[in-house]
C-alpha cells in the first residue's frame, strides 16, 4: 500500500514537471513570436516610411521638371558686344563665311556660316528684283555683310522656339542655340527678320552666331579690316529686313508675355525690362 503511495507520487510529479516544462516553452514560443513580429514590424515601418519618402521625392521633382517644361524661356539681357562690318572695304573674298564654318562645324561650307557674304554679292540683301544700288551687278558695287544683330528682348528667335533651345550664353549674353534641344522645326528661321540662321541639313539642327564666345574667328580672318567686334548697341530698328518673315508665338510664351507688359499711351511698355 506504501508502495503503491509512492508511485502515485511520483507520477503526479512527473506530470507537474512535464506541464511546467510545457508551460515554459510556450511562453518562450510566444516570446520569440513578438520578438519576431516586433522585428517584423520595424522593419516593415521602416521600409514603408521608406517608400513613401522615395515617392513623394519623385512626384515633388516630377512636379518640378513638368513646371521647368512649362515655363517659357523669356531673355531679358543684353549681348556684351556684336559684329559689324563696313561695306565700303568688303573685297568679297569670303574667307570670313569660311572661318566661320571651320571653327563652328569643322568643315570650309559657306552655305552654313553665321555671316552672310555670298548671298549679298550679286544684289545686295534684298534681292536682284528689289535692288538696283548693291552688289557686283547693282549699279553700286557694295557687298553688304549680313550678321546677327544679338537682338534685344524680345529676341524673334528665342520666342518663336517652342523648344526654349536658343538662350542667352553666360557671360557674353550672346543668343546661341542649344542642339541637344533642337528639335528641328524651323520656326526660329522664320522668324528672323534678317534670314540670318542657319539649318543644318544633314543634322537636322538650326544655328546661329554666337560671337564664338566672345573672340568671333570670322573678325579675325578677314583680310580688309571690313568687319569689327563692339560693344553692342540695338541697330534692329536701322537695319533693312531681308524678304518676309513671319513670327509665330506659341501660347505659353504669349501669356507670359501678356504678364509682363501693359498697354500705356504711348504703346505697351514691359515693366521688367525697365526695371
Amino acid at each position: 500500500m506504501k508502495t503503491g503511495s509512492l508511485c502515485c507520487h511520483d507520477a503526479v510529479v512527473d506530470h507537474d514537471k512535464e506541464r511546467c516544462m510545457a508551460d515554459m516553452l510556450s511562453k518562450l514560443k510566444r516570446a520569440d513570436e513578438d520578438m519576431l513580429l516586433e522585428n517584423l514590424s520595424r522593419r516593415g515601418f521602416i521600409k514603408v516610411t521608406s517608400c513613401a519618402a522615395l515617392g513623394l521625392a519623385t512626384l515633388q521633382a516630377s512636379e518640378a521638371l513638368a513646371t521647368m517644361k512649362a515655363s517659357p524661356l523669356v531673355i531679358m539681357e543684353k549681348a556684351a558686344g556684336m559684329i559689324v562690318g563696313d561695306p565700303t572695304l568688303c573685297v568679297c573674298c569670303q574667307r570670313c563665311e569660311l572661318a566661320c564654318t571651320e571653327f563652328n562645324d569643322g568643315k570650309a561650307d559657306p552655305k552654313l556660316a553665321r555671316i552672310k557674304i555670298s548671298r549679298n554679292a550679286m544684289f545686295g540683301p534684298e534681292g536682284g528684283l528689289e535692288n538696283t544700288t548693291k552688289g557686283i551687278y547693282g549699279s553700286g558695287s557694295l557687298v553688304i555683310q549680313d550678321t546677327c544683330k544679338q537682338c534685344p528682348h524680345p529676341v524673334p528667335c528665342a520666342t518663336a522656339c517652342p523648344q526654349n533651345a536658343i538662350i542667352a550664353q553666360k557671360g557674353t549674353g550672346t543668343r546661341m542655340v542649344l542642339k541637344d534641344r533642337c528639335v528641328g522645326c524651323r520656326l526660329c528661321q522664320k522668324a528672323c527678320p534678317w534670314g540670318v540662321m542657319t539649318f543644318d541639313e544633314e543634322q537636322g539642327k538650326a544655328d546661329k552666331c554666337f560671337l564664338c564666345n566672345g573672340a568671333p574667328k570670322c573678325v579675325d580672318a578677314c583680310p580688309a579690316a571690313a568687319l569689327r567686334y563692339v560693344p553692342w548697341s540695338d541697330r534692329t530698328r536701322e537695319a533693312t529686313t531681308r524678304g518676309s518673315f513671319s513670327l509665330m508665338v506659341p501660347d505659353d510664351r504669349r501669356a507670359a508675355c501678356n504678364a509682363c507688359h501693359v498697354e500705356s499711351p504711348g504703346g505697351p511698355r514691359n515693366l521688367k525690362y525697365e526695371q
